[in-house]
């Protein structure tokens, strides 16, 4: 998300194992291959059966961000033979939300017998007093036609309203990055074959869509000197407008791209040194970013505002480039 400010502006590890499960406190972080289409695993693996995402250390409203996750697992987990919208109705129904909601689960509800969801990071997109946005990160097993599982996944932009007992989620707008481009610029071949740079499927996809603006993949490539990190989100799986406003984000643009995890430590923990984070914010802004939104307000910065943070900012960094 971008700042709130007058001009238009606007994080996932994929793990090394299968059986792996990662929740944003997760007391290791290794750095896997970027990917977007689905991959068989080898033949005779055991399907996945990943832990449920918890809230770690550091959360804003983490009941807001749990629920969001809870429809998004409900809708793209089942058991073998509980595929299909309506089991996936029910799933969400016993959640005590509406089962249409399955509905608009989109790429989660596949044609296959069996499917576990493993959400990597719950990322607000946007959090105001009475409404929400939270980006739900996620990786997906399915069975494939032989039966094995094959991994993929997507980011869903869930929004939720304020309510009694807890929030209720009203929409679900699903990642669509599109189709894989004819061919390449090189910042974006690099950037999908450096393994600093960690990018969860749809973001990967975004990237092999060639709808990435130069200036976000050079910029990537240029912090992945000094640092490891985790996108959660590039293009696709993010509001259209920044929130709570009518101005476009620069996200649907390809103009930027949003880090939960620097180093292995979530920016969002507050045993994370506020040092990592101020410097990789700094370092984003030195690389080009015009508007470099995070946890705390920075001084300075080549123009007044280029650096911001408020209530979304608190668990990721946004870096916003122009064309």
């Amino acid at each position: 998300m971008s700042a709130p400010h007058s001009v238009p502006r606007r994080r996932s590890v994929l793990l090394a194992g299968l059986g792996c499960a990662l929740t944003a406190c997760s007391a290791s972080h290794p750095i896997a291959r970027n990917f977007s289409s689905p991959s068989p695993s080898p033949t005779g693996s055991p399907f996945p059966s990943p832990a449920a995402w918890q809230p770690g250390p550091g959360e804003l409203q983490p009941d807001v961000k749990l629920r969001a996750v809870q429809v998004v697992e409900a809708i793209g987990s089942w058991p073998p033979g509980g595929q299909g919208a309506d089991a996936a109705g029910q799933r969400v129904a016993a959640l005590g939300l509406p089962a249409g909601l399955a509905e608009q689960g989109g790429p989660l509800l596949a044609d296959a017998s069996q499917a576990a969801v493993e959400v990597v990071y719950a990322q607000y997109g946007g959090l105001l007093s009475d409404s929400a946005s939270v980006l739900v990160v996620c990786r997906q097993w399915r069975t494939g036609p032989d039966g094995a599982p094959e991994s993929t996944g997507t980011t869903v932009d869930v929004r939720l309203s304020r309510a009694e007992p807890r929030w209720t989620v009203t929409a679900l707008h699903p990642a669509d990055p599109g189709r894989v481009a004819d061919s390449l610029p090189d910042p974006a071949t690099k950037v999908l074959a450096q393994p600093r740079i960690v990018l969860p499927p749809a973001a990967a996809a975004d990237v092999r869509s060639g709808q990435v603006h130069d200036a976000v993949l050079t910029a990537m490539l240029a912090l992945a000197g000094p640092y490891s990190f985790q996108v959660s989100v590039v293009r696709s799986g993010h509001p259209q407008l920044v929130f709570g406003t009518d101005r476009p984000s620069d996200h649907p643009k390809g103009l930027a791209f949003d880090t939960w995890q620097i180093d292995g430590r979530p920016v969002v923990d507050p045993a994370t040194p506020a040092d990592l984070v101020d410097s990789f914010m700094r370092a984003a802004a030195a690389a080009g970013s015009y508007n470099v939104g995070g946890p705390r307000q920075l001084s300075g910065g080549a123009t007044a505002n280029q650096f911001f943070s408020d209530q979304t900012h608190h668990d990721h960094v946004h870096a916003g480039f122009t064309a």
